[in-house]
């Protein structure tokens, strides 16, 4: 062997030896990172329900489950999150086939159309019905009907409005995949368009149809804003919590409830991956697209249930845009700018807190996300296992009780990280791994697509996994990035549950204002205050995507 096949022999080994080292720090940093803002926050939750006036026991559990009130609330809560599952994911099953499977014109439009919700907080689509069917909304005042919105119905209303668009993109997904060959043969053993509807069509996205039905009583269940401002007297557990911890002060009951509201969650979240299991690959190697032919009667008929919705979905920000523009909705209806003026307590110092805030969520968060999927997928350490656990663990905590463990972890004098408390920092922490799961699993599955071979090729040149990813891997990956950053910022700006408990009046955010402000009747500075954060997250989008075209990444979803 020669001198100079001895050396390259030692320089692999230094370089496999320094990336062996290197992947162990990485993953042991993303590790303590997560265990101290996901794990902690979330033990203390289950911690402090163990802690009553005489210390530790299962007094707040006594308490708390011994009411009639919270078997009230239980099942106000399953109730209203079941029905809003079943109304979300049928209207938007439906809607998901006229764009699918039929020839309604203007896609693009329909399906923009209902991801409105995503642009802004949850509570505007009760801001919007109430404008709409409230006792002086525009139906009741000015064409004489007499609508009672406040309560179930309100709730389950806007629930609808709020879960579609989440279920609308998982059964697109499903519909978007069918096998012709499978289609085509129905039709030559003469099986009319109703049973080829049973026995293929619906067979074929059952899965996708459960899955859009947990997600939708998960984000009901565990939705806040909608329910505090429309719902009236009828509570649910996640205005009970709001009320104990806020309006009481009672952490331990409010931990109890947040255990009880974790738990629905969880089940409908192990109960998707287990009918996940069983789904097998609609299309294969023989399999040929399915091409939708013409028929104008079906065409006509979908397009018009496809526009009366999209119609349903532009009516709430239209009214709310609306609203902001007249001097007092609906006794005084002429124009005025001054809803913009935001002469209201911090006056419009919330707004430019969220953007900056959305920003650092929006940096910090693709950082974070992208090295836990790089740790997951590229690092052989005994850590991946936890972390790829740890990762998509928030997809099981709501917001409010994640926002809640915060609360009770780092407002404790004796957590070193206690100087985080009420500061801007520990804000964007909490929106970056309470949106940690989606982001995660965007970047995984986009270093899925990368070849090994490039690593491969790059470790036998001697370069170092570090060399690799910023020469290599990041340079592939940055528009998949760009998505994931557009993900973050818009999430930190319509975000309000997971926020609502740690707010101070030095760290106001848009999204709590809106609440504020309708919560004491201030119906136009809130409808102003929801139109800016609308306009600043599409404007966001445009940005990115405007960077995505002039870079030629046009194929890119910036909105999954």
């Amino acid at each position: 062997m020669t001198d100079q096949t001895v050396s390259m022999s030692s320089r692999l080994r230094q370089f496999r030896l320094s990336d062996k080292s290197f992947a162990t720090a990485v993953s042991v940093g993303i590790l303590v990172l997560m265990v101290i803002f996901l794990v902690i926050p979330a033990v203390s939750i289950l911690l402090r329900s163990f802690v009553g006036d005489s210390g530790w026991g299962l007094e707040n559990y006594t308490e708390t489950l011994n009411s009639g009130r919270i078997r009230e609330l239980v099942g106000n809560s399953l109730t209203v999150s079941a029905i809003t599952a079943a109304l979300a994911v049928s209207l938007a099953y439906v809607y998901a086939y006229s764009i699918q499977r039929t020839n309604v014109v203007f896609k693009s439009f329909l399906r923009i159309v209902v991801m409105t919700p995503l642009f802004a907080p949850s509570l505007v689509q009760a801001q919007g019905l109430i404008f709409l069917f409230g006792r002086n909304g525009a139906f009741n005042r000015f064409f004489g009907f007499d609508f009672d919105l406040y309560g179930f119905w309100g709730i389950v209303l806007a629930n609808t409005l709020y879960t579609f668009p989440y279920a609308f993109l998982i059964l697109s997904a499903a519909l978007a995949a069918a096998d012709a060959r499978l289609y085509e043969g129905a039709v030559v053993m003469g099986a009319k368009p109703m049973r080829i509807f049973q026995a293929i069509t619906l067979p074929s996205t059952r899965y996708g149809i459960a899955a859009a039905c947990f997600v939708s009583f998960s984000l009901s269940i565990t939705d806040f804003g909608n329910a505090i401002v429309i719902g009236g007297d009828f509570n649910v557990l996640a205005t009970e919590i709001y009320n104990k911890v806020i309006g009481q002060g009672k952490f331990g009951l409010g931990a109890v409830i947040g255990v009880l509201l974790l738990a629905p969650a969880v089940i409908s979240k192990l109960l998707e991956r287990r009918i996940a299991r069983g789904q097998h690959a609609l299309i294969t190697d023989g399999s040929k697209p399915l091409v939708i032919g013409i028929n104008r009667s079906r065409d006509l008929a979908y397009g018009i249930y496809a526009y009366v919705v999209a119609g349903m979905f532009l009516a709430v920000p239209l009214i709310v845009l609306l609203a902001s523009f007249v001097r007092l909705w609906p006794y005084n209806l002429s124009f005025t700018l001054k809803h913009y003026s935001f002469d209201v307590q911090n006056g419009a110092q919330p707004l430019w807190n969220s953007i900056v805030v959305a920003l650092a969520t929006a940096l910090f968060g693709v950082v974070l996300v992208t090295i836990a999927a790089i740790v997951v997928q590229k690092f052989r350490t005994p850590l991946r296992g936890p972390i790829s656990f740890l990762a998509i663990l928030p997809t099981s905590i709501p917001g409010m009780v994640l926002g809640l463990g915060y609360v009770l972890a780092f407002n404790n004098p004796a957590n070193p990280l206690n100087m985080l408390y009420g500061t801007f920092p520990l804000i964007v922490l909490l929106y970056i791994y309470y949106n940690h799961a989606q982001g995660f699993l965007i970047t995984t599955t986009s270093l899925k697509q990368i070849s090994s071979t490039f690593d491969e090729a790059s470790t036998m040149l001697g370069g170092s996994q570090l060399r690799t990813l910023f020469k290599v891997t990041l340079p592939i990956l940055w528009p998949t990035l760009v998505g994931v950053a557009v993900f973050f910022f818009m999430r930190a700006m319509v975000s309000l549950s997971a926020v609502i408990f740690l707010i101070t009046p030095q760290t106001q955010v848009a999204a709590v204002s809106v609440l504020q402000l309708s919560d004491r009747g201030a119906n136009n500075q809130a409808a102003a205050f929801s139109v800016c954060i609308m306009l600043i997250v599409l404007a966001m989008l445009l940005l990115a995507r405007s960077v995505l075209w002039l870079a030629g990444a046009k194929n890119i979803t910036l909105i999954r």
